[in-house]
């Protein structure tokens, strides 16, 4: 792939990899229709770029392409509760399970839950204070905010029912970037607990509440564990991936879990100085037997989603080839890496000084890339989660 940008360079500035983007193009909501988003088709080799819809890009899928999926569902990981001791409002963001009680999360406020406090969690939002310590409320999204000030049920039965306590966290460790170690003792299991109170960890960009939680899944969405959907995805429907199948083009699936380091901004100056965030992943059998079968034909495996990218790239064996297992990823793709399986992407639009802009920088080169987006604005495409797709076609386009 294009790394010629790069030969030779040893510290790479993070700031090369801006581009202004009007706040009125990043997309706040999905589409009706998830397969009528706008598609970016652009050509790495000869740099050139067409402009289609996504529920047409079987025209650039060939018969033999293998097109792998990352089929991780999304948990409702972000919980509202209060302090047991003072009722000061909590807000709790859970990024992987460590056991079946206990898990890592990000809270709010983390200077104020230190080892041993114990927050509450009850049905509708609970019984809390409104405010934290400060005497100031903290910033919660509209949906849930909306839903803890709601006015009183009529009935005795369904203010109890209000508040009900479905259960409790205590702090067992303090951990660095405001993580905590939980440990939760609750009154159903862990899935019914968050399919009842948790909410969509949606990205900080998106303000507006989702309507419906199922649309920041992906059709195919399987095994539970990630805190944010991995987008590309979400472009498929049903009836479009049967089109594909029908078209000769193998589909096949990994998971990678997405994890907290996707919400996390670059914070230093040089790309090298970047260290990403561990993330679970699993390449079944059948996957790798695929994916080297392709390679060994000289067909294209195409990654849909930087999270299949980063978990088909994690899995190589010394020989080269995609290994099956599972196994922990922190792989961190920026130009001058060498592509070991994956000849093509789709993929979302990124934010700026991303280290998923810096991806697909190493996929089809820096210039290439900004040369995209700045066509992609003048276009008025939408960007980021929501917003509308890219198809980078690789090698045999």
């Amino acid at each position: 792939m294009r790394t010629e940008d790069w030969k030779g360079w040893r510290f790479v500035q993070v700031d090369q990899f801006d581009y202004e983007l009007p706040e009125r193009l990043i997309a706040q909501s999905p589409l009706q229709q998830r397969d009528k988003s706008r598609l970016m088709v652009i050509n790495p080799v000869t740099g050139e770029i067409q402009h289609s819809m996504f529920h047409d890009i079987t025209a650039y899928l060939h018969q033999g392409d293998v097109l792998v999926l990352n089929d991780s569902r999304v948990i409702p990981a972000r919980l509202y509760g209060v302090k047991k001791d003072t009722g000061a409002n909590v807000e709790v963001l859970l990024t992987h399970a460590v056991s079946d009680t206990e898990w890592i999360a990000l809270a709010k406020p983390a200077k104020r839950l230190k080892v041993g406090t114990v927050i509450q969690f009850f049905a509708k939002g609970g019984v809390g204070t409104g405010a934290d310590e400060g005497h100031q409320t903290p910033a919660i999204s509209g949906s849930v905010a909306s839903r803890m000030n709601a006015q009183p049920l009529d009935s005795e039965a369904a203010r109890q029912q209000e508040n009900r306590l479905l259960g409790e966290a205590a702090v067992v460790e303090t951990m660095e970037d405001g993580l905590r170690r939980l440990k939760f003792s609750l009154s159903t299991s862990m899935h019914a607990f968050l399919d009842e109170i948790g909410t969509m960890p949606l990205p900080p960009y998106i303000h507006e509440p989702l309507s419906d939680k199922d649309r920041y899944q992906t059709v195919y969405a399987n095994p539970s564990g990630s805190v944010a959907a991995p987008t590309a995805g979400l472009h498929f429907t049903e009836e479009l991936l049967e089109r594909i199948g029908d078209a000769g083009v193998e589909i096949h699936r990994v998971t990678l879990h997405v994890g907290i380091g996707t919400f996390r901004p670059v914070s230093v100056d040089t790309v090298e100085e970047h260290v990403m965030h561990k993330e679970w992943y699993e390449v079944p059998e059948q996957t790798a037997r695929a994916v080297n079968q392709a390679r060994a034909e000289g067909r294209r495996v195409i990654a849909v989603g930087t999270t299949a990218l980063r978990t088909l790239e994690s899995a190589v064996d010394d020989h080269g080839r995609l290994k099956s297992g599972a196994e922990e990823t922190g792989i961190f793709i920026y130009p001058g890496y060498q592509f070991q399986i994956v000849d093509a992407l789709i993929t979302n639009f990124h934010l700026p000084k991303s280290t998923l802009l810096m991806l697909v920088s190493a996929l089809m080169g820096r210039d290439v890339t900004l040369r995209a987006y700045r066509e992609a604005v003048e276009a008025e495409y939408r960007f980021f989660s929501f917003g509308d797709a890219m198809f980078i076609t690789g090698r045999g386009a």
